[in-house]
């Protein structure tokens, strides 16, 4: 393959990751703005879940190109870092460390493990319960047994309350995800081209804003939910 066409591939190859990486930070915007609800308002909490868990066009459209997402983005990710590394010559020969690259940059690949990890950790707590009630039990109600109210909510509070490990692990997965972020929302931004002296700092005055934030609200919500019950 010729050096252009090698040039190419990579820019490809990272154009595809940025793609999947500003796919899957929409989402964790709008998926913080629904669970923020369970602070805020229950009843309006339990109102949205139903709906996005019953929605055809959320269920069956946009819930596979979000798995699809996830796999691939994390998967590529491994990938590239494993191809990259097998193709230096001289490895780290004259890499001085944070000298050269932030902490976040250095370690794309070990904070995106651990955010996978928690991913696995999410869907065993949350999205396999839902897809057993849905589909296996064919429950679409969205009912508590034996009364008119929504269980969403309180599905979510039992996954923390009384449970300090899995709020640590929550919370150690956030701000994993908050490194991981403060490298990659900039980082999606110039691989697809958009690279402007201009506009480039304040893309990445926002990704630090957002890669904070959006961690820290789910931070917030995990630790609100064991705090506001009696242990």
């Amino acid at each position: 393959m010729s050096t252009k066409k090698q040039k190419l591939s990579s820019i490809g190859k990272k154009v595809l990751m940025a793609l999947t990486g500003l796919f899957l930070m929409l989402f964790l915007l709008q998926h913080l703005s629904i669970n923020l609800l369970s602070v805020i308002n229950a009843d309006m909490f339990n109102e949205v879940s139903h709906f996005m868990g019953t929605n055809p066009l959320v269920q069956y459209v946009l819930q596979p190109v979000l798995i699809f997402s996830v796999v691939f983005h994390f998967a590529w990710g491994i990938y590239l870092e494993y191809h990259n590394n097998q193709a230096r010559d001289v490895k780290y020969a004259k890499y001085k460390g944070s000298a050269n690259a932030t902490w976040m940059s250095r370690n794309m690949i070990i904070s995106g493990l651990a955010v996978l990890a928690f991913l696995a950790i999410h869907f065993y707590d949350f999205w396999l319960p839902e897809i057993n009630v849905k589909y296996i039990q064919g429950d679409m109600s969205g009912m508590i047994h034996g009364s008119d109210h929504f269980r969403y909510h309180e599905e979510l509070v039992a996954k923390f309350a009384h449970q300090p490990i899995r709020v640590v692990l929550y919370v150690f997965a956030f701000v994993m995800l908050s490194l991981h972020l403060l490298h990659g929302f900039q980082s999606s931004f110039q691989s697809v081209g958009f690279n402007h002296t201009k506009y480039t700092p304040i893309i990445k005055k926002l990704g630090n804003i957002y890669a904070i934030a959006i961690p820290l609200g789910f931070v917030i919500i995990a630790i609100y939910h064991y705090n506001i019950h009696p242990h």
